[in-house]
């Protein structure tokens, strides 16, 4: 029988399940004590005031851009190499990303290629920590407060990391975490907010539920969600709202796994190490690269082929992992290379050739929180065979 070891895999305990359970039997399940306690531990690992837990890290960025008034006409300036969501969202208010090429250490926005896009348009700077890596958030942020533009900080692929002293969450005026089943700690579906602005955070509040207005005590009480009467505040809507509200379900999921945060990071650097030692002398590879002033909370492990691989033998190599049951994808492909943008804006291979050289090199392995070193030989074993296999197939 084969051993198939999968991309990734959620870390669920007793503690979770008991937490959902517990739950379930309260009969709050919108708008409850959960949600609250989550987002304040949220808050609290991002050195942050106020927390605002959202159904999503999209739905997240999305209310950031709407809470600082981005629209119509406004730039924000952001990376090509992410998931496609970072750059959706400022289509979704009407705003257009103005995409720079990135590093090719820290696969993140190179700084001096974001200080020479800034226009008058600019109206943000919306910084992606790829992979969980915070590298040159502080140089974002500086460049931000000379042109007096705000940073938006997406790290949902960052929850735990630390860069110079200070945590993902921290930098900029506004920040959103994700907690999707791959990600460090998952509540299945959702995000977090995390701001020291009050006034943003009750923006983001309202907007997240229906445009209800903040304060509401019934509502933020739970009263509404137990169905007592809400009194006219629950049918009262100051502004545009939508449905972003996580469910005390996934709420309680979250909170057990922030309570186990720092056990579950511990795990996966042990896993990464793991990798970084096998992998270290294969020469067809790139290993990612920390920062000496980053500690990483790993969210995938990537690494990249070298430089004199092509895009199909990548892909080639891909569809040999996985036809050896070993989990293997291609994180991430370019966002201006997508159909749709290439469409609306008319981008070209060649417009962002950093970018699109890593992204057509990268393999993202499997990588979870109780990976075991047995399976993390087999994965290596497997690539280097198909690499090895590339290679002879060139003669």
């Amino acid at each position: 029988m084969s051993h198939e070891i999968p991309l990734s895999r959620p870390d669920i305990t007793d503690l979770e399940i008991e937490l959902v359970v517990q739950s379930l039997r309260s009969g709050r399940l919108s708008i409850g004590p959960m949600v609250e306690q989550f987002e304040k531990l949220v808050a609290t690992r991002g050195d942050r005031r106020h927390g605002i837990a959202v159904n999503s890290g999209t739905s997240g960025l999305h209310l950031a851009l709407l809470a600082m008034g981005i629209g119509p006409g406004d730039e924000v300036i952001t990376t090509p190499f992410s998931f496609i969501a970072s750059a959706n969202v400022m289509l979704m208010v009407g705003a257009r990303p103005v995409f720079v090429d990135i590093d090719p250490k820290t696969l993140n926005m190179d700084p001096e290629k974001v200080e020479r896009a800034i226009t008058p348009r600019t109206r943000a700077i919306l910084a992606v920590e790829c992979f969980g890596n915070p590298a040159h958030m502080d140089a974002y942020e500086s460049i931000a407060k000379r042109h007096e533009i705000p940073l938006i900080e997406d790290c949902c692929e960052a929850l735990g990391s630390v860069h110079a002293g200070r945590k993902a969450g921290s930098f900029g005026r506004i920040g959103v975490f994700a907690f999707y089943p791959n990600k460090q700690i998952t509540t299945g579906e959702g995000g977090v907010i995390v701001t020291d602005d009050k006034r943003l955070a009750d923006l983001c509040r309202s907007m997240r539920n229906q445009g209800r207005p903040i304060p509401m005590s019934s509502v933020e009480t739970g009263v509404a969600a137990q169905g007592a009467t809400p009194g006219a505040a629950w049918l009262s809507h100051e502004r545009l709202g939508y449905n972003y509200r996580l469910a005390e379900m996934n709420a309680a999921l979250g909170v057990a796994q922030m309570r186990r945060l720092d056990e579950i990071i511990a795990k996966r650097q042990r896993v990464a190490e793991t990798y970084m030692s096998r992998l270290m002398a294969n020469h067809d590879i790139i290993l990612p690269t920390v920062h000496e002033l980053t500690a990483m909370s790993w969210f995938v492990f990537v690494v990249r082929l070298a430089g004199t691989y092509s895009r199909e033998e990548r892909d080639r190599i891909i569809a040999g992992l996985l036809r050896h049951d070993v989990g293997a994808k291609d994180y991430f492909p370019c966002i201006h290379l997508q159909p749709f943008y290439r469409e609306r804006f008319g981008y070209a291979t060649g417009d962002f050739p950093i970018a699109e050289s890593v992204s057509g090199r990268t393999i993202a392995l499997p990588f979870h929180n109780d990976l075991h070193e047995h399976d993390v030989d087999i994965v290596c074993r497997t690539l280097a065979l198909m690499i090895e296999r590339e290679n002879i197939k060139r003669g």
